[in-house]
């Protein structure tokens, strides 16, 4: 359960609205996801939220479905099943297939574990993989 409401367009202040019109655009439907709509008590933090993740989710060097990947995967290590399942459709929209998740999963899988792993044993970083040894 939300611990703010989730606001309706008609609810939503003016500031707010124009961010749900720019949501609205970009991804040319009417839908607007709670997590805008929750965003919309604090129009200010909306509006920078909505400009960052474009900036950061936009054209770039990495093409657009890897940085939906790599969403979903820093999503699943913070617990987020919010954006597990958002980032997972917009993966899915931008042409990830079944084998494709399954094998993002795997690797997912396989980062946790050997993460745990080598803070459990408290391996050092090897000199090699240091930037000053570049």
């Amino acid at each position: 359960m939300a611990v703010v409401r989730i606001l309706t367009d008609e609810e939503a202040d003016p500031r707010a609205l124009a961010v749900f019109d720019k949501i609205r655009a970009a991804r040319g439907s009417d839908y607007v996801n709670n997590f805008w709509r929750a965003m919309a008590h604090d129009p200010a933090a909306m509006e920078a939220t909505w400009d960052r993740i474009g900036q950061v989710m936009g054209a770039g060097a990495l093409d657009p479905m890897v940085k939906e990947l790599i969403y979903i995967a820093v999503s699943t290590a913070n617990g987020c099943s919010y954006c597990v399942h958002s980032h997972t459709a917009a993966a899915r929209a931008k042409g990830m297939t079944p084998e494709q998740h399954a094998e993002l999963l795997a690797v997912i899988g396989m980062a946790a574990q050997t993460n745990a792993l080598v803070t459990a044993l408290g391996v050092p970083v090897d000199a090699r993989f240091m930037a000053d040894q570049d």
